[in-house]
């Protein structure tokens, strides 16, 4: 029963509808039962609501959101001030059945307002990922029996069988199939196994290594999405995705280095769980057809490793990702991670560290950059990494999502434009020409 409650979809599902119905109806049921002063119980919830509204958009003004507010949060967020001030209207007037649903249009009020400014971030998709748990069932690894060839050639040589799968698989990295975290308290890594690698005889795929948000989890239920639908298009092929925690707690930002105050993470990502991939994993060896990514404050992590681990990472896909690690509280990152040095927070952003690199090291290596065309925080740093990135010698490629800011709107049309671009570097469709 846990695990059902954790696991229920918050955003693509009915949920939100069925809630707010409950809470306009109680809405109605306070104003009009009985008939009087319905006009005083409307002018305050009017007033409640507006006062939400006005100080959703100051805050935003001042910049307290870690990004700008989506315009639906805030009319979510009055709204539920509007039913919550009917409610206690209810509350405080005979009969006791008005109380009684005056209550009830309380909690529900509190919950669609809750329900819905998740929505319109559209990030955060089951109640685990908001407490940032893990709810999947953990995995049962496949026996590492690729058939491997060319890397480059897989979209050539594959040939699906009749009963393979129609969609890839999720589960945790947990248990006996933890990946070694060292000396960083990671919690547990989310696994997506498209349907080419769910068969008898599996081919080497490729590796995606994605990271979300902070506040965050390891949740793949956006990446998993967006590699179904490629997989769909593509008879099964996509590549082995692991989803990964950087941050080790929700409210945390460890700003993508090793540190004494946060633990070992860089260490962690590029070197603990490359070698547990190559180990447990049917994934290609070659580590130019390995890709790190991520979202938000996954997207700056990306970018940051890539740069500078280019060995392990052959590409980037970095969605609407910080300009660099920390870039929302400078001062503190500088302080708590980097012991105070200025000059090496500097030297560690991705585009000091793309600079920086010897001619030809990127040679060969491909960088996604999308963001949301209202994104006014995030947007102008991803366009001057994607530039950087252009400069060090990547094959660069970028995308502005019309209509989108800082949200899930942005996050999924990111993943379903870079992933088909990513793809004829990763050897799962033909070189662009």
């Amino acid at each position: 029963m846990r695990k059902f409650f954790l696991s229920i979809e918050l955003i693509d599902s009915p949920l939100l509808a069925v809630v707010a119905a409950i809470a306009v109806a109680g809405a109605l049921a306070v104003v009009l039962w009985p008939r009087r002063r319905v006009v005083l119980t409307l002018v305050i919830g009017v007033i409640a609501g507006a006062v939400m509204y006005v100080v959703a958009l100051i805050l935003n003004a001042l910049e307290t959101m870690q990004g700008p507010l989506p315009v639906g949060a805030a009319k979510w967020s009055a709204l539920a001030v509007f039913g919550i001030a009917i409610g206690v209207v209810g509350i405080c007037r005979r009969p006791w059945g008005r109380r009684i649903v005056g209550v009830v249009t309380v909690l529900a009020s509190l919950l669609a307002g809750a329900l819905g400014v998740n929505a319109a971030y559209g990030v955060t998709h089951t109640p685990a990922a908001v407490l940032g748990i893990q709810a999947l069932d953990a995995a049962d690894l496949p026996t590492t029996n690729a058939t491997e060839g060319d890397p480059a050639t897989l979209y050539q040589r594959w040939q699906p069988p009749a009963d393979m799968p129609t969609q890839g698989t999720v589960s945790a990295l947990s248990g006996s199939a933890q990946i070694p975290t060292g000396q960083f308290a990671a919690r547990d890594a989310s696994l997506y196994l498209p349907p080419a690698a769910l068969v008898a005889d599996p081919p080497a795929l490729p590796l995606l290594v994605f990271m979300m948000g902070q506040p965050g989890s390891p949740d793949p239920t956006s990446l998993a999405k967006a590699l179904d639908a490629y997989a769909a298009q593509n008879r099964g092929l996509a590549p082995i995705a692991v989803v990964v925690d950087q941050l080790a707690a929700s409210t945390s930002d460890p700003a993508c280095a090793d540190s004494a105050m946060y633990g070992a993470v860089s260490t962690y990502i590029n070197e603990l769980l490359p070698q547990w991939a190559k180990t447990n994993l049917n994934v290609t060896p070659d580590n130019r057809y390995w890709t790190i990514g991520g979202f938000s404050n996954g997207g700056s992590c990306a970018a940051f490793y890539g740069a500078g681990h280019p060995d392990v990472w052959g590409n980037i896909l970095d969605v609407s990702g910080n300009e660099y690690p920390g870039s929302e509280h400078v001062s503190e990152t500088v302080a708590d991670v980097y012991g105070g040095n200025a000059t090496a927070f500097e030297a560690a952003k991705p585009s000091s560290l793309m600079a920086a690199a010897p001619a030809g090291t990127f040679d060969g290596h491909t960088a996604v950059f999308t963001w949301g065309a209202d994104d006014t925080t995030y947007g102008p740093g991803q366009a001057s990494n994607a530039q950087a990135a252009q400069k060090a010698g990547f094959t660069t490629l970028t995308y502005t999502v019309p209509g989108a800011g800082h949200t899930g709107q942005a996050l999924d049309a990111g993943l379903a434009w870079g992933i088909p671009r990513l793809a004829p570097a990763l050897g799962l469709a033909a070189p662009s020409t």
